[in-house]
């Protein structure tokens, strides 16, 4: 067995010997390896939010019965919130060059930070299988552009019950080997997949809107655009608030990951303010206007953007197919473009913090892949409620984490991070805390996610009841949540403080200082100083 696991270990790849703690791809990023500029960010978040999801998250919106006016108003107050937060958690990667798994070893304890990792990694891996199986969609438009009796041409052999056809499927296993090349693309060399990814999409979306806009017909747009609902309860709105936080909520914690590449800290932060919002927005807006402008049409709110150049293709001729066709490769290459980075990187990266010895960002990332088909990611794409309640409930506990990390950063640590101890076995780290755990911050995320698990639970499980009050408080349970950790999380802090990162905090020179030296430190090719230690000295 010592033989096989020696095998498996990879190499240092020009950085650090990998252990227990650190390898090439989880250490601070040198110069070399810094290359996203404005740019860059900028055409990651048109990928983010310019997508299928996001279309969809606009039209789900009105599918929990807010009018169309009212669902703008949520997805605007939701995307700006999310804006703020994305940048405030993105600084310690701009600034430290640190990724998402590393920072919260100062917030968790060295031990600690595996549970939010872990439970990134469940989050990576559902959100790859989800995207790709709507990739799939994709690619069953193109096929069936070219043969519209694509389901006799490849006869369905999969029971009901999967809510799915052997040809859908085929087309979803096809959008999974077509995103395997991509996936090998190391993260600071993407940027020219962001600027084709970000075209195709903003130019589809503009045609798409275009042509909607233009053929709906002396009726107008359709019921989606009524004032029916128009007495829906301040609540609901505020649920949509949260819903649309909670779609980019897995981006907002560990944004750090991408942060880390930048040249310099502002291109991260323009590059984030700038774009995130705009593009969320508008590709929102696009979805309602869409599903409203072609709803008399069909007959039906065609909400999911496959099932919409589906039914252009039913009820088209060859020009129609041949749009539909175009429409769906654009499609592809934005699934593909969003996919790989968002979610396939996403989870290589808290594979390769994991298991540095032997997962890199690249094996990481392909083990996220393999495994995104266990989640049967065709059950989550059923309904419009169904998306709605997938994007929204994980929310109850990713709330907590980005208030403690926001938290621990700005007011705990006072942006002055000890980075060689974040790399340290032991408890020599000042980030030890006790026997590798920070119990303050379990404590902390406790109190922050138990009081919306009664109004959760409520909401997935029809044939429970809870108290009103309790369904409120599960209404606003990001921002609830977040607000309670970083408070019982400070608060803890300050009432048993750690002394030794309270010396170090007292001591250290001015944060700005600090980062620069950190910085010019990377920059010169010194590593990471670290104690090689598996067994912790406590």
């Amino acid at each position: 067995m010592e033989a096989f696991l020696k095998k498996l270990e990879i190499e240092s790849e020009g950085g650090p010997e990998p252990n227990r703690w650190i390898n090439n791809d989880i250490k601070p990023i040198e110069e070399g390896r810094r290359t996203w500029g404005f740019w860059t960010f900028h055409n990651f978040w048109v990928l983010v939010n310019s997508n299928i999801s996001a279309y969809m998250t606009g039209s789900s919106l009105i599918a929990l019965g807010l009018t169309w006016w009212q669902a703008i108003i949520a997805i605007v107050v939701g995307q700006i919130i999310s804006t703020i937060l994305v940048v405030l958690n993105s600084l310690p990667g701009a600034y430290y060059c640190l990724g998402f798994p590393v920072v919260n070893r100062y917030v968790w304890g060295m031990y600690g930070s595996q549970f939010v990792i872990w439970n990134r990694i469940l989050l990576s891996i559902v959100w790859y299988g989800f995207q790709a199986w709507i990739g799939g969609e994709c690619v069953y438009v193109c096929l069936q552009a070219i043969w519209p009796n694509l389901e006799e041409r490849i006869p369905n052999t999969l029971a009901a019950s999967t809510g799915t056809t052997t040809a859908t499927f085929v087309s979803y296993i096809i959008f999974m080997i077509i995103s395997l090349p991509i996936i090998y693309i190391r993260p600071f060399k993407l940027k020219y997949l962001f600027y084709g990814s970000s075209v195709t999409i903003l130019v589809f979306e503009s045609v798409l809107l275009i042509w909607s806009l233009a053929t709906m017909g002396p009726g107008g747009f359709g019921p989606t655009m009524s004032n029916a609902g128009s007495s829906t309860p301040g609540w609901n709105i505020a649920f949509g608030i949260i819903s649309t936080i909670g779609s980019i909520a897995a981006g907002i914690l560990n944004q750090n990951d991408y942060a880390r590449f930048a040249r310099k800290p502002r291109d991260a932060i323009l590059g984030q303010v700038i774009s995130f919002p705009f593009y969320a927005i508008v590709c929102c807006v696009i979805g309602i206007l869409v599903t409203a402008a072609t709803q008399e049409r069909y007959g039906e709110a065609k909400w999911n953007l496959p099932t919409l150049l589906g039914a252009i293709i039913e009820n088209g001729g060859s020009r129609s197919r041949a749009a539909a066709f175009f429409g769906g490769a654009a499609l592809v290459i934005s699934q593909i473009g969003v996919n790989v980075p968002g979610n396939a990187l996403a989870g290589g990266f808290d594979l390769a913090a994991t298991f540095p010895r032997y997962i890199n960002i690249r094996r990481g990332a392909y083990i996220t892949a393999a495994i995104s088909v266990a989640c049967n990611p065709w059950k989550l794409v059923n309904t419009a409620t169904t998306f709605l309640a997938v994007l929204s409930s994980y929310s109850v506990f990713l709330g907590p984490m980005t208030g403690l990390m926001i938290s621990s950063y700005f007011i705990v640590h006072r942006r002055k991070i000890k980075v060689d101890d974040l790399f340290i076995g032991d408890s020599s780290s000042i980030y030890w805390y006790t026997c590798g755990l920070n119990w303050r911050a379990i404590v902390a995320w406790i109190c922050g996610t138990v009081p919306s698990l009664p109004g959760f639970i409520a909401y997935v499980s029809s044939g429970i009841t809870v108290p009103i009050g309790l369904m409120h408080l599960y209404y606003i349970c990001f921002l609830s949540g977040l607000v309670i950790s970083a408070a019982i999380y400070c608060g803890l802090h300050y009432v048993f403080p750690v002394l030794a990162i309270r010396d170090f905090v007292e001591n250290a020179p001015p944060a700005k200082l600090l980062m620069r030296e950190y910085r010019e430190r990377w920059d010169r090719g010194d590593e990471v100083e670290t104690v090689f230690t598996e067994t912790p000295k406590i």
